[in-house]
C-alpha cells in the first residue's frame, strides 16, 4: 500500500523535473558558424558574406587557429546598407578570441563582414578567421 501510494507521488514529480530540465535545454542559444578566412602573410582584409537566410543576429565572435595575426577593425554591412566600424586593436595568438560583439541596433541581418588585419613578423603559419553569430 505504502509503495503505491509512493509511486503515485513519484511520477507526477518527474514530470515536473522532466519539464523544468527540458526547458533549460531548449533555451539555450549556441553559436553560429558564419564563415572562415585563410590570411595572407601581409597588411590585408578579407570579407565573409553573409545572407538573409542566415536570419538575424545580436551578437558576433571571431576565433583566430593556426597561426597569429593583429587584427585592426572590422566593418559589418548591414543588410539596410547601414555600416558599424568595431575598432579590434589585437594581437590574436594562436587559438585566441574577440570579445563578445554586441550588434548596434540588437537584432541584425548582415549582408557581409570585413575584418583588416596584418600579420607581420606573427607566425609562419597562415592563420584562419572563424566568425560565429548569436541569434
Amino acid at each position: 500500500m505504502k509503495s503505491i501510494r509512493i509511486q503515485k507521488l513519484a511520477l507526477p514529480f518527474l514530470v515536473v523535473i522532466f519539464l523544468i530540465g527540458s526547458s533549460f535545454t531548449t533555451n539555450v542559444i549556441k553559436w553560429e558558424h558564419l564563415g572562415t578566412r585563410t590570411v595572407n602573410y601581409k597588411v590585408d582584409r578579407d570579407v565573409i558574406k553573409v545572407t538573409a537566410k542566415d536570419g538575424t543576429f545580436k551578437k558576433l565572435k571571431l576565433k583566430v587557429t593556426n597561426g597569429s595575426l593583429n587584427m585592426h577593425r572590422i566593418v559589418l554591412q548591414y543588410g539596410n546598407g547601414e555600416k558599424q566600424v568595431i575598432k579590434v586593436k589585437k594581437n590574436f595568438a594562436k587559438g585566441g578570441t574577440t570579445r563578445v560583439i554586441d550588434l548596434k541596433g540588437n537584432k541584425r541581418i548582415i549582408r557581409d563582414i570585413t575584418f583588416f588585419y596584418d600579420t607581420k613578423n606573427l607566425s609562419r603559419k597562415r592563420a584562419k578567421v572563424h566568425v560565429f553569430g548569436k541569434h
